[in-house]
Order: C-alpha cells, then structure tokens, then sequence
C-alpha cells in the first residue's frame, strides 16, 4: 500500500512537471511503460538493464547486511569485465561454453580481487571501506582507459582508442529478442545470496556481526575473518555482473561498460532495505524507469527533464520504503515528530 501511494505521488508530481515542460503527461507516460513493459522485445531490454543493476544491487547489499559499505562496486564491475576480455583475447580459439564459463569466473575473481584490499585493511587495521573502495574505482577507470589505448587497442580501429571486437562464441546465448543468458544466471546468484543471507548459519552470523560487534565476539564469531569474505564476496558479485555485461550486451570492453551501474546499485540496495532477497524486484523496477526514461526523449523530452522524472519516480519508492518500516505520530505536549520502526 505504501508503495502504492509512493508511486501514485511521484507520477502526480511527475504530471506537473510534464505539464509545465509543456509536454502530454499521458503521451510521456505511455511511452515510458511502451519502451519498458509494454511487449516481449520491450521486457527483453528491460531486463537486460536490471541485470547488473540487480547484481551491483546485491554486492551492496551482502556488505551492507554486516553493516558495511561497498562503494567500489562501479570500478570492480570495470575489474571484472577487464578479466573477462583478457580471458576472451586469451582463450580466442575455445569453444563457446568453456570461453563463457572462462570469463565469468574471471569476472568473478577480477572483481573479488580489487575488493580484496579494501577487504584486507579494514580486517586487519580498521580502514574505512568507504573511503578505500569509492577510491579504486578511479583506479579501476584509469586501468582500463590504459589498455584500450595501449596494449589493447585495436589495430583495425583507424586510430580510434577501442578495443578488439569479442570473438562470436564468447557472447551469452540470447533467451527471447534481447535478454540474454545472463537474466537467467542474475536470477540464480541473487537466489543462492538471498537464501544463504536469511536461511543460513552464516547469513545468521553476518546480522550478528553486523548489528553488535561485542555480541559477535562473545558468540565466538570472527569479526575479522566475516568482514573479509563479505566484502571479497561482493566484490566477486560486482565483477561477475561486468563479465556478464561484457559477453551478454556488449561487443568490446570500453572504459564506459559499467555505465553508473555501481553507484545506483547502491540505490537499488537502499530500496531492497539491504535483503539481497528483495534486490530483483528493485532492479526490474529501477531498469523499467531508466529504460522508461531515456524512451521518452524520442518524444521531444529534454535529457534533464527525463532523467527529473526518473528520479521523481525513485523517490516516491524511497519514500515508500521509509513509511513501511516506520510510523510517524505526534508526541503529545512536542511540536517534533517521532518516528517508531513498525518492521
């Protein structure tokens, strides 16, 4: 219900705003849902862009349900499509399934291992992992604008600082008009993650750790040893989601491939609450509006405008977000308002 209401006052908000662009809300809005939910080929494109925002979603959101921030995800989506392509120039003559499986565990392993020393210093040292992690994502960039104009770039590129094109066979089986194998394999890793996080003796162990450190060591739980397989863990999530990006949507890495993809993971981890559980539903919502979004340009709607609305619709499932977990009432004698969790 609250949900509802959230949307409902984004889309009225989103009308005015429409209206004084002077736009047709109606005609703005029948495209939005045309583009993103409105047939097969639109629901293939749709779920194409909720794959990595559902995959960076959920390596925030395994950080997070220890109390911790991943904020590298961008840059190790970078690491691990930049694994992925070397095993792809590497392995140009292997068969089609060895070659994918190749690149996804190296997307995996690329990944996990840029979060590795962000993992390292704050389990050992107490390094903030926000600062270390949002850090190597320029590290991250800068890496892979290196190899695409140096020891990667093409030499049929006519000077233009691109990489070589993927080999056939390294590309994700499509499923139905654009999705791809990877919708299937997202689904699956969010599954085992969500399960693992609310139904398991380690997932039970994470809340422990992350909710109260002193409870943590009197249940005999390691602090250090739990904070850095989290954070490896969701940094080798991130990087699978840059393999998967790289096989299944792109043709060549390009310094561009992660696409914001890691920062408004952090947004779908926010609106997930945290439950990798509730991540895929978050990322479908979140693909539909972007993809939504960038349709209505076609309209004559200014890219301001469009990304305005995107974030108006964002806010009203914040919003709602906020009032499912809490219930605002009057203290009796205050003029403040308190807030009392209803979760």
């Amino acid at each position: 219900m609250a949900f509802a209401i959230g949307l409902a006052a984004a889309l009225f908000i989103g009308v005015l705003l429409l209206l004084g662009a002077g736009h047709d809300p109606a005609t703005v809005y029948q495209r939005m849902f045309e583009a993103s939910l409105g047939g097969p080929d639109a629901w293939s494109v749709t779920l194409n862009r909720a794959v990595p925002l559902g995959l960076a979603g959920l390596a925030v959101a395994i950080a997070g349900s220890m109390g911790l921030w991943n904020i590298g995800a961008e840059g190790q989506i970078l690491a691990g499509a930049m694994m992925a392509a070397w095993v792809a120039r590497v392995g140009d003559g292997w068969p089609g399934p060895i070659i994918i499986v190749a690149m996804l565990v190296a997307g995996a392993v690329g990944g996990g291992l840029l979060a590795a020393g962000p993992a390292l210093a704050r389990s050992s040292i107490g390094v903030n992992e926000i600062i270390t992690t949002l850090m190597l994502n320029e590290v991250a960039l800068r890496l892979v604008q290196w190899l695409i104009h140096g020891p990667w770039k093409d030499p049929d590129s006519f000077n233009f600082p691109l990489a070589p094109m993927l080999p056939d066979q390294a590309r994700l089986p499509v499923l139905f008009g654009r999705a791809h194998a990877g919708v299937i394999l997202a689904g699956l890793v969010i599954a085992v993650f969500g399960l693992a996080v609310s139904r398991s003796v380690w997932g039970y162990e994470l809340r422990v750790a992350g909710s109260s450190e002193a409870t943590a060591r009197y249940a005999g739980i390691s602090l250090s040893r739990k904070i850095l397989t989290v954070l490896v863990l969701s940094g080798a999530v991130a990087g699978f989601a840059g393999a998967i990006e790289l096989s299944g949507t792109a043709d060549r890495i390009t310094e561009t491939i992660s696409n914001g993809f890691g920062f408004a993971g952090i947004i779908v981890a926010a609106l997930a609450l945290m439950r990798p559980g509730g991540v895929a539903a978050v990322a479908l919502l979140f693909g539909a509006v972007q993809i939504g979004g960038q349709s209505i340009q076609t309209l004559g709607v200014s890219s301001s405008v469009s990304t305005i609305l995107q974030a108006f619709i964002l806010f009203g499932a914040i919003g709602a977000g906020v009032f499912s977990q809490y219930r605002i009432r009057l203290v009796p004698g205050r003029r403040s308002v308190a807030g009392e969790s209803v979760g």
